[in-house]
């Protein structure tokens, strides 16, 4: 589908930003160490070519640009330990909600936590494997679903549960909506170098602490499933960004609850992938004069 292998979109050394094949060190995986590209010219999800032109990397950015990116689909309680943790039932179908595509954020951006989210307690964390969709699918059955991935990366579904649950009236979008609380990446590995999703170790560490260790085996719903699942009746089209859930560890299942805290790093981690590092940052109502 794809003739890049690790795909970032990046802002070089020129000034210019760029998508890219990420050129990493031997023996390196993680894209977050990435500091040259081989410049991509065409249309990411159609006909592109790697070009000779190597460009060095200022700063790796969201792997997919605003306009490149048609929902973000998120499901939850897709861990068996996960939702053990939350003491709910395992669900029959998958759950899902959306987030807007404002939430998005790249591998090294800060976690802006605005005013409405300050008001109570309930800032948490969720690594999550994130599957980008390649081709337009539509009411496909699951051995054909994979076939329809652009690639993966790894992601934080950010939430806060106190909007979650109770200020929500139902809606988990809410708790889960706010700007930049789905940073996403470095990169994203082409599905030919990841050809099965469910055998990756996945993990999340606060301020250097691991409290999310985990395998994508634990899903109630692969990745396949749930593409297939997710299709019937509606289209789904490249550029479509799913979030397939978080496994046990979350702060809200800790006792007591850890919840995040202004100034803390959390770094979320996806084996072949790499690692995104967002600092939690408390944001003003007004500028700082």
């Amino acid at each position: 589908m794809s003739a890049f292998a690790r795909l970032i979109r990046f802002l070089a050394k020129d000034g210019r930003t760029y998508y890219g094949d990420a050129i990493l060190p031997p023996g390196i995986l993680d894209i977050a160490q990435a500091t040259q590209a081989r410049v991509i010219r065409g249309d990411i999800f159609g006909k592109h070519d790697i070009t000779d032109h190597i460009a060095d990397v200022r700063l790796l950015l969201a792997p997919l640009s605003r306009e490149d990116v048609k929902t973000v689909r998120c499901l939850g309680l897709n861990y068996e330990q996960h939702a053990r943790e939350s003491k709910m039932p395992l669900p029959e179908y998958p759950v899902l909600f959306h987030k807007p595509v404002t939430a998005l954020a790249g591998p090294f951006d800060p976690i802006p936590v605005a005013a409405p989210a300050r008001e109570a307690e309930g800032l948490d964390y969720e690594c999550e494997l994130v599957a980008i969709m390649g081709k337009e699918a539509r009411d496909i059955p699951e051995s054909e679903a994979l076939a329809h991935v652009l690639g993966y990366a790894v992601g934080n579904d950010v939430s806060h549960r106190e909007w979650q649950l109770k200020r929500g009236g139902g809606q988990w979008a809410l708790g889960k909506g706010f700007d930049g609380w789905a940073p996403f990446g470095p990169g994203i590995v082409s599905s030919r170098l990841i050809k099965d999703p469910q055998s990756l170790k996945i993990s999340t560490k606060v301020n250097g602490k691991t409290v999310q260790d985990s395998s994508t085996r634990d899903m109630i719903f692969g990745v396949a499933a749930m593409i297939s699942f997710l299709s019937r009746g509606t289209t789904l089209l490249p550029g479509d960004i799913i979030f397939t859930g978080t496994p046990q560890g979350v702060g809200s299942g800790k006792s007591p609850p850890l919840w995040l805290k202004d100034g803390d790093i959390v770094e979320v981690s996806l084996e072949g992938i790499g690692s995104c590092t967002n600092k939690v940052e408390y944001t003003l109502s007004k500028p700082k004069l």
